[in-house]
C-alpha cells in the first residue's frame, strides 16, 4: 500500500499524507495487535521501519530524526500505538465493554493500595520467560502505573484522551517495557 501511494501520489503535503496512511497502511500494521503484538526485536523494527519509509516521504522532513517527523506529523511510533492498543483492551476489559472475561485474564491485585489507582492488577510469577509476552502479562506493568483519573476515565474515547496527554506530558510513553 505505501508503494502504491508513493507511485501515484504527486503532492506529498502532510494534510494529504497522513490521512492516506492512517487509512491504508496503518490497518495493516496494526491487525489483531493485541493478540499477536510482536516480541523479536527484529520483528518490531520490520514494522517500524514502513512508518519511517513513510514519514521520509514528506517533503521539507525528510532529513530530521525520527522522532522529530513522527512529532510533525502527530504520530505514534508503532511501539507505543502497541501499548496504546494493549492498555484501551485492559480498559475495555475492565468495564465490561469487551466480549472477552477480565476474570480469565487478570486478578485485581488487592494487597498494593499504596500509590496509583485501585485497579491494579496483580502480576503472575512464572518459571520460563515464554509467558511474559502474552497480552494478559505485558501489560499489567504498564496498566500499572497509570493513574486513577486516567484508569477510571468515563468513556472510551476519554480513556484515549487522557492516554494521549500522558504521552504528551512524559519522554517515554508510560514506563515500563
Amino acid at each position: 500500500m505505501l508503494g502504491l501511494i508513493n507511485k501515484n501520489i504527486l503532492y506529498r503535503s502532510k494534510d494529504i499524507m497522513v490521512p492516506l496512511y492512517k487509512a491504508l497502511v496503518r490497518p495493516h500494521l496494526e491487525y489483531c495487535i493485541v493478540a499477536w503484538s510482536p516480541h523479536y526485536q527484529k520483528d518490531k523494527i520490520m514494522l517500524e521501519r514502513i512508518q519511517r519509509r513513510f514519514t521520509r516521504m514528506i517533503p521539507g522532513i525528510k532529513k530530521m530524526p525520527y522522532e522529530s517527523r513522527l512529532e510533525e506529523l502527530k504520530l505514534w511510533s508503532l511501539k507505543d500505538r502497541r501499548k496504546r492498543a494493549d492498555l484501551i483492551e485492559v480498559y475495555k476489559m475492565t468495564w465490561g465493554l469487551s466480549a472477552v472475561d477480565f476474570s480469565k485474564f487478570f486478578t485485581l491485585d488487592l494487597q498494593s493500595r499504596t500509590h496509583g489507582h485501585s485497579w491494579k492488577l496483580k502480576k503472575s510469577r512464572f518459571n520460563t520467560d515464554l509467558r511474559q509476552h502474552f497480552f494478559s502479562d505485558r501489560v499489567i506493568s504498564w496498566w500499572n502505573t497509570l493513574d486513577e483519573d486516567t484508569v477510571t476515565a468515563c468513556s472510551v474515547n476519554s480513556f484515549k484522551a487522557k492516554l494521549q496527554k500522558l504521552k504528551d506530558h512524559s519522554d517515554e510513553f508510560i514506563s515500563g517495557h
